[in-house]
């Protein structure tokens, strides 16, 4: 077995010591790159989640018996106020509105010669020709005609409303769902309504949704009474990504709190100009509640997640890595996030090289604001 001699070990402590110091030495001269917090007067918001509704729904129903004899659109085509989107077989419905015009005809007949009659009869009372009993019973007679030609008028109304029902058409511009029934198959309208389809006017859209705390439902009605608060652009983002951004303006606000969710249903009006929204897509609505006219603000990209939560890379005064905990609150300006809690506009955090980082190590910090 051989023995390390003094002098042989003295050497390897003098190496080991040179390697150290050659590392300790990189560490200290790592450029990291660093920014200082910005503090800015922002409005704060909190994001509500909601669904989209179109600002009209109306569901199109037959409300007459037959076959469905025509379906006049594509489904989930745009459609124009007044375009006819159904017709249902009228023949019944025309023969009734002949019979009621028939009915009328007789009835204004009718009227007609009792009208003359009267009058005839009042004539002959001058001369004693006729009695006073007969001219009454003329009289009685010339209303009554006159009622049968309203009835019968009411009557031929009726039947050309019950044939205007075999024709559907749109109430106003919107987009069509599919029909619910193939051309040919029988509808029983008259009894109950039949849905045939949907159409949607969303033109402009409903984002409803919900505050359920109490504190942000305060904010809220505070400075709808003071009108310090702008709701007529609020923020909103979806699950998908869009081609175009959206804003919203507070429409309605529920009269009563519901009892068994602790709710307050508020909704937002989003126009929709280029058709990219439909009803029932997600929505988060961020609802501004406040300003903080001292906002700490840091890049979004400089913010890690672990199992603690939220963290960011703090360069101290001696130039080591600091690993610090911090609260967040909504992005600002798209890029930059707000820290509510952690950090101060006096700390440097890492903005870039965050993988070659590690907390407690020393490096070169280098600003870059």
């Amino acid at each position: 077995m051989k023995t390390l001699t003094f002098a042989a070990f003295g050497a390897a402590v003098v190496f080991i010591s040179a390697c150290s110091h050659k590392e300790t030495h990189t560490a200290e001269t790592f450029p990291v790159d660093v920014a200082y917090p910005v503090v800015d007067s922002l409005t704060l918001y909190q994001s509500y989640p909601g669904t989209l509704g179109a600002d009209n729904e109306v569901p199109l129903v037959a409300r007459v018996n037959g076959y469905l004899t025509g379906q006049l659109y594509t489904n989930g085509q745009f459609v124009h106020k007044g375009d006819v989107l159904f017709t249902i077989e009228s023949g019944n419905y025309r023969d009734a509105v002949q019979q009621a015009q028939s009915n009328l005809a007789s009835a204004k007949s009718t009227l007609e010669y009792a009208q003359t009659r009267y009058e005839a009869l009042k004539e002959a009372l001058k001369t004693d020709a006729v009695s006073r009993m007969e001219v009454e019973q003329g009289l009685n007679t010339l209303e009554e005609a006159k009622a049968s030609v309203k009835s019968a008028q009411a009557a031929l109304q009726t039947a050309q409303t019950q044939l205007s029902y075999c024709t559907v058409r749109a109430p106003y511009d919107g987009h069509m769902s599919k029909c619910n029934f193939s051309v040919g198959a029988y509808v029983g309208g008259e009894g109950a309504p039949v849905t045939l389809a949907t159409l949607y006017d969303d033109a402009s859209m409903n984002a409803t949704f919900a505050i359920d705390d109490a504190g942000a439902l305060s904010n809220l009605l505070v400075n709808l009474e003071k009108n310090g608060m702008d709701y007529h652009k609020i923020p909103v983002s979806f699950s998908d990504t869009l081609a175009h951004e959206y804003t919203a303006s507070l429409t309605y606000m529920a009269p009563k709190v519901n009892t068994s969710t602790g709710t307050l249903e508020l909704q937002g009006r989003i126009e929709n100009p280029y058709g990219e929204l439909r009803s029932g897509m997600f929505v988060s609505v961020d609802l501004p509640t406040g300003t903080d006219p001292h906002a700490i603000i840091i890049r979004d990209a400089a913010i890690s997640t672990d199992q603690l939560g939220k963290y960011v890379y703090v360069v101290n005064d001696s130039n080591k890595v600091v690993y610090t905990p911090i609260t967040i609150g909504p992005l600002a300006n798209d890029s930059m996030r707000i820290v509510t809690k952690g950090l101060s506009d006096k700390d440097k955090y890492v903005t870039k090289a965050l993988l070659k980082v590690r907390n407690g190590i020393t490096v070169k910090p280098v600003v870059k604001q």
